[in-house]
């Protein structure tokens, strides 16, 4: 049974390698793309946002349109659309056609993630559900660190287009792991839309989404600019942006694999807030540290790490918030991480912009994240109100050692 459980996560992290990979590869094939459609840079780099608009448009909706299905049945119907469209993506002929490709693309991924995190939660062993989803994000990281540089490095030397030949690859073959490997669930009948969307209209569902929105924008204030900051500050050459990246990628992969077993050990809610305040913390350091090259270095694979560990803990959070929507919800967070990109990246130009120099994202990033933390405080605090405290006798009940020292002393009639 553990093997056939660890396969079953094995198939989800595919489809976060694929997902990753196509997320991410079209920032470093901005220039192949603009050469080779003879656009300008700054056009193709509406090739981005119509990824991120897909993701926000199909999550929620994709997850709603197919709730009544077996979640096995759901992400293999996801998977053929990323497969397909990506094709779309590899053969388009001119920027329209691409632009449209890009929008599809982004469609499935939400929606996979979504259903995927409760799928792996329902596989994991009582108390592991965190660590679960974690392994499926790993295949996010897992881009990052190898998938990215690999597909990048394709695209400059041969062409842009065997980049995305890459993503059908993967695609195919998250396919036949999810049909060999995943076992069947019964579906859980969530209630109608209007019933799932209920959730919504409590405070706790914005107070997790103004977490991911704006906190997770801080990884993006960062990241977003993480060249000219690295080159024209830290003083490395543009060659040297590839290591740099998987550095990065690095500190994502073990991030993201240790925040899972933090939210599993002290609960969601507080391992959100202890990242956010870490992440905030990390990006006044990169502030300072990154006119000297070696902290700089050190400080990429730390804020690599803290912003990759917050996505299972804050996915688990969603997760155990929304019962009976948790399928919904959960493709609603990766929506609001996408608007945390947008926004991040938006954000942390304008002071560029303003001349204020290729150090001043990561002030933004970290009032992003310090605004995200306070979220989360206020999560937390809103919870605590709710959960009334426990008696005498609950505490004893709670405490093992307690209960038992309690019984020995108790007087004998």
């Amino acid at each position: 049974m553990q093997t056939t459980i660890k396969k079953s996560l094995l198939s989800l992290l595919f489809g976060g390698l694929g997902i990753g990979i196509t997320e991410f590869v079209m920032m470093g094939l901005l220039e192949d793309i603009a050469s080779d459609l003879s656009i300008d840079i700054p056009t193709a780099g509406h090739l981005i946002a119509a990824y991120a608009l897909g993701v926000v448009i199909g999550a929620p909706l994709l997850v709603a349109t197919a709730s009544k299905y077996p979640p096995k049945r759901i992400l293999i119907g996801l998977m053929v659309l990323f497969t397909v469209f990506n094709a779309f993506t590899a053969f388009a002929p001119g920027y329209t056609s691409l632009l449209i490709s890009r929008v599809l693309a982004g469609l499935p991924h939400g929606a996979f993630f979504g259903v995927g995190s409760v799928v792996a939660s329902r596989l994991a062993k009582p108390g592991k559900e965190a660590q679960a989803i974690s392994i499926m994000f790993a295949g996010l990281t897992i881009a990052n660190l190898i998938g990215v540089p690999l597909g990048t490095y394709i695209g400059h030397h041969f062409m842009w287009r065997y980049s995305f030949a890459i993503v059908v690859s993967v695609g195919i073959v998250t396919l036949l792991a999810l049909k060999l490997w995943m076992p069947s669930m019964p579906v859980k009948h969530a209630g109608d839309l209007k019933t799932q969307l209920g959730f919504f209209r409590r405070s706790e569902a914005w107070l997790i989404v103004g977490m991911i929105a704006i906190g997770t924008g801080g990884l993006f204030s960062w990241y977003s600019y993480i060249s000219p900051l690295m080159t024209k500050v830290a003083g490395f050459s543009e060659s040297s942006m590839t290591y740099i990246l998987m550095l990065a990628g690095l500190g994502m992969f073990v991030g993201n694999l240790a925040g899972g077993r933090l939210a599993d050990l002290v609960s969601p809610a507080k391992a959100s807030l202890i990242l956010l305040v870490a992440m905030a913390a990390a990006l006044v350091a990169q502030r300072y540290l990154s006119v000297y090259p070696i902290p700089s270095l050190v400080m990429t694979f730390v804020l690599g790490a803290t912003a990759f560990a917050l996505a299972a803990p804050i996915q688990m959070l969603m997760i155990n918030t929304a019962k009976g929507s948790e399928m919904l919800a959960a493709s609603v967070s990766q929506a609001s991480f996408n608007i945390g990109n947008a926004l991040g990246a938006f954000l942390g130009g304008l002071p560029i912009a303003m001349g204020h120099g290729y150090t001043s994202p990561e002030w933004v990033g970290a009032a992003m994240a310090a605004f995200g933390a306070l979220f989360a405080l206020a999560f937390i605090l809103q919870q605590a109100r709710k959960s009334p405290a426990p008696t005498v006798t609950e505490r004893i009940q709670r405490t093992p050692r307690i209960a038992e020292a309690a019984e020995a002393e108790a007087p004998v009639f």
